[in-house]
């Protein structure tokens, strides 16, 4: 008998292409987006909550918002694996529409709305 041996890297799946598709929908995710998507961003004193004329374009608020929620829910508090997170966890790749900021951008929305 030989080992279990897994799939090649290279060989084609089925694996959903749709992120929608792997987030159930009672799961937290689809909470928190509804949650933070009916918040008046301006009203309650968040910068930036309008974009810019010009310039680059900045992160959503929304959307940094969303992130920080789920890492504090998941007990992520560090901006690093926050980001590093972004990049490898599927759900937080759906909160965003897999948009990975850099931890400077996170850090930098926590010190603009005293979040700690």
């Amino acid at each position: 008998m030989g080992f279990i041996v897994g799939s090649g890297r290279t060989q084609g799946s089925l694996f959903p292409l749709a992120l929608d598709d792997l987030i159930p929908t009672d799961h937290v995710c689809r909470v928190l987006e509804a949650f933070v998507d009916r918040l008046d961003m301006a009203g309650l004193g968040f910068v930036r909550a309008a974009p810019a004329e010009t310039g680059r374009p900045g992160y959503d608020p929304w959307d940094l918002l969303k992130r920080y929620l789920y890492g504090y829910l998941q007990q992520v508090r560090s901006s690093r694996r926050l980001e590093a997170e972004c990049r490898r966890n599927v759900e937080l790749m759906w909160l965003p529409g897999r948009l990975t900021p850099d931890h400077k951008a996170i850090a930098e929305f926590r010190r603009l709305h005293l979040m700690r």
